[in-house]
């Protein structure tokens, strides 16, 4: 499995991106350097544009800091979140590759349990080049791994699978937990290795987690927005979690699949569990608004691109939670906001490019 991990991260070393959000140097790209060194990195800085974010050396990276979200987007610039990880989603939409794979700057490479270090990226590209099968499950999880096939009783006429739109990974160490959780388990590490992909089935939600993902930017890249959180708002550490319930909806719509599981990257620092409270305490009340909302979505047959699907989103968005606060109404308009800057940057059948700014 560790070679064809390796064969497929240099397949794509021309077609895929990283996007990093951060507030500070990027040493941790020290230990990454054997599995990140020959793909092109996109840097969205966070915080303070004046701040100096230093980078190691032998990395092709492009830095965009909030100075350059103002220049390129213009008006539109108000719909990237300021102070908030959630700024990662502007590298989605000037990146110009097929694939990206996104990582937060306190992950680090985990280990297997024979102690072999994980090629991340390599298990995100085999898991996105693979399909997906969303319709019906498979009792021994992907079919399509090495040494595993589909179960007696599995339909022939779905074993096809569909494009897979979305790699999501996992974490050892520090899990991805809530505040309340994180207070009442504040020890609690993660030791266990699962060895295991499987497809999300279709109409099932799940909460994402952005610092270990991948996706394919020409399949679903336009629902990848990461909403209106941190500096500003009444509510933060939902980005993430607000992308997946969208594109999981608009997947199930378009006949894409979601993958969960590996791979792993060993996640380093808890953050504190007081600041998370304060920023997720009205979503932890929302959510329980918001999730009957996306399980009830009903996206009309004309909705046959990922632009349209997310529109139409956008508008049951402002016509249904906008009861639940305002704040909602806000976020529908962001979310046209975001599909316009989308299509600007990039035009329908051409490479992305960016105005006055940078290649």
């Amino acid at each position: 499995m560790a070679e064809s991990a390796s064969s497929a991260t240099s397949m794509l070393k021309d077609e895929l991106d990283i996007v990093i959000p951060t507030i500070r140097n990027l040493d941790f790209l020290e230990m990454w350097r054997p599995f990140f060194q020959p793909y092109h990195l996109i840097i969205v800085q966070d915080g303070d544009p004046s701040k100096t974010i230093k980078v190691p050396e032998g990395f092709d990276y492009e830095l965009y800091n909030r100075n350059d979200i103002n220049r390129i987007l213009g008006p539109r610039a108000n719909c990237i979140s300021f102070k908030d990880s959630a700024c990662r989603c502007f590298g989605y939409m000037v990146s110009k590759k097929k694939y990206i794979f996104t990582i937060d700057d306190d992950c680090f490479v985990a280990s297997d349990p024979s102690g072999k270090p994980i090629n991340a990226l390599g298990q995100h590209i085999k898991n996105l080049l693979c399909p997906s099968t969303p319709f019906f499950f498979n009792t021994l999880y992907d079919p399509y791994r090495d040494g595993a096939d589909f179960v007696r009783g599995y339909p022939f006429s779905l074993r096809e699978g569909v494009p897979t739109a979305v790699s999501h990974g996992l974490w050892l160490n520090i899990p991805d937990y809530d505040a309340p959780t994180q207070l009442v388990k504040p020890l609690e590490r993660n030791t266990r290795f699962v060895d295991a992909v499987l497809t999300i089935p279709k109409g099932t939600l799940f909460p994402m987690c952005g610092m270990n993902l991948a996706f394919d930017r020409d399949l679903i890249g336009p629902a990848m927005y990461f909403g209106l959180m941190g500096d500003g708002q009444p509510i933060g550490r939902y980005d993430d979690m607000w992308a997946g319930w969208c594109v999981k909806v608009i997947c199930d719509h378009l006949g894409l699949g979601v993958k969960t599981g590996l791979p792993y990257i060993y996640h380093s620092k808890a953050s504190n569990p007081f600041v998370n409270l304060r920023k997720e305490y009205k979503g932890i009340f929302w959510q329980e608004d918001i999730i009957p909302f996306f399980q009830q979505v009903v996206l009309p047959k004309d909705c046959t691109t990922v632009q349209k699907c997310y529109i139409e989103l956008a508008k049951q968005v402002k016509d249904k939670l906008s009861k639940v606060d305002p704040y909602f109404d806000k976020l529908a308009d962001a979310m046209v906001t975001w599909i316009e800057a989308w299509d600007d940057l990039n035009p329908a059948g051409a490479p992305a490019k960016l105005p006055n700014g940078k290649a």
